[in-house]
């Protein structure tokens, strides 16, 4: 899909989320979590879970083209591996319009404020900090545009 096709869709249906751990992350709650709260938002969900290598989350992405793809990290190495992956997923034509996002865990010493302005700066559209309230990851995710049929 082309990114002006991906603006153009019409939406008002529930987002189609590929949710989605880091390749040296094998936490699974938080994955788990995310994808229970999503679908409770009434969203539907792919959970590639933990450990997923780089290539493999860019495809699935190309495959399943959601709406939002939601990268969790638990491990503190997600500031790290995150750079690639949204490079990788930046660099394939048919995913520069994607809304990508990370939140949790981004740094082993916490991540801060300069982790999160590099990983805006490297193509997530949002970063959510450890101990962020829910509510901003809620929010940004109910101001999404939703799809009503592909």
């Amino acid at each position: 899909m082309k990114p002006a096709e991906w603006a153009a869709r019409h939406r008002s249906g529930p987002l189609d989320v590929v949710v989605t751990g880091l390749p040296s992350d094998a936490h699974t709650w938080n994955l788990i979590y995310i994808q229970l709260l999503l679908e409770d938002l009434g969203h539907k969900v792919v959970n590639l879970g933990s450990c997923v290598p780089e290539d493999e989350i860019v495809e699935s992405c190309c495959k399943f083209q959601p709406d939002l793809l939601v990268v969790s990290s638990v491990n503190g190495h997600g500031f790290n591996d995150a750079q690639p992956l949204i490079g990788a997923i930046r660099s394939r034509w048919e995913l520069t319009g994607l809304p990508a996002v990370i939140g949790g865990k981004l740094g082993v010493a916490g991540g801060g404020q300069k982790e999160a302005d590099v990983l805006r700066k490297a193509g997530f559209d949002a970063v959510f900090q450890d101990g962020v309230d829910l509510t901003a990851f809620e929010s940004y995710v109910g101001s999404l545009p939703r799809e009503v049929e592909r």
